[in-house]
């Protein structure tokens, strides 16, 4: 058996194990599997590993993309550029391993990115290690941005509270990157002031489930156009499942 699994908590949202099962048995690999690892507490990484000795690579889901960076050996490039891991590879030599951290997220959301980027400037909801990605993205197309934050306020990033009818002119792109309205908690949505959204505005929401959240209700209301985070799981699946099959290096 070689196995591979999702970490996170809660993990009730996830449909990871679908997506990787799936091109598992496209590809006739009958001994590969994917599991969901809900750990509530990362002290219980290490444990994890070495209990599943057939365990190759994981992925990292909410909340711990950051945190995850301290537990592990070593980062590659562009993961130590974001400050933020969603893939892990495991790598065994008898009873002792190594583990190095890739971020997949910021290529996954740049694939699901109509091609040119529609929009010039973005807002992203959120500073954890999903905005990060997804502004290593749109750093990578010259598409400027700023961080919306609940509680900082700095250069770079603005409080909801001061989302102003000028600067929700100016930031066409809107994009949620924070876990608020994901399943089960589907009737939330981040508080940024929809009476100003135009049909000129493109809201994109890195939930998948539900498929259409309050966030995009609320835009499609506006005659906005919308997209969920399907594209970008699907993405971002593809190159963590192409960094799990490479040769050991």
């Amino acid at each position: 058996m070689v196995l591979y699994g999702l970490i996170g908590f809660p993990l009730g949202h996830s449909n990871s194990a679908d997506v990787f099962n799936e091109k598992f048995r496209q590809e006739g690999k009958h001994n590969h599997e994917y599991r969901l690892f809900p750990i509530n507490d990362l002290k219980g990484f290490h444990a994890l590993i070495e209990s599943q000795p057939e365990l190759c690579g994981l992925n990292v889901t909410i909340p711990y993309k950051i945190k995850i960076i301290e537990f592990l050996d070593e980062l590659d490039e562009t993961a130590q550029s974001i400050g933020a891991v969603n893939t892990i590879k495991i790598f065994r030599d008898g009873k002792t391993y190594h583990t190095r951290g890739y971020n997949t997220d910021a290529g996954g959301f740049l694939q699901s990115l109509p091609h040119p980027a529609p929009f010039s400037k973005a807002l992203i909801l959120g500073t954890g290690g999903a905005a990060r990605a997804v502004a290593h993205a749109l750093r990578s197309v010259h598409v400027n941005y700023r961080f919306v934050s609940r509680y900082n306020k700095t250069e770079n990033t603005i409080p909801y509270g001061e989302l102003t009818p000028q600067t929700m002119d100016d930031y066409k792109c809107i994009i949620n990157a924070t876990p608020v309205g994901m399943y089960p908690d589907i009737n939330a949505f981040p508080p940024i002031p929809y009476e100003y959204l135009t049909p000129g505005h493109f809201l994109i929401d890195l939930i998948y489930n539900p498929p259409q959240t309050r966030f995009l209700k609320q835009g499609l209301a506006k005659k906005c156009k919308v997209m969920n985070g399907t594209k970008m799981l699907i993405h971002q699946a593809k190159l963590a499942y192409s960094l799990f099959q490479e040769p050991e290096g």
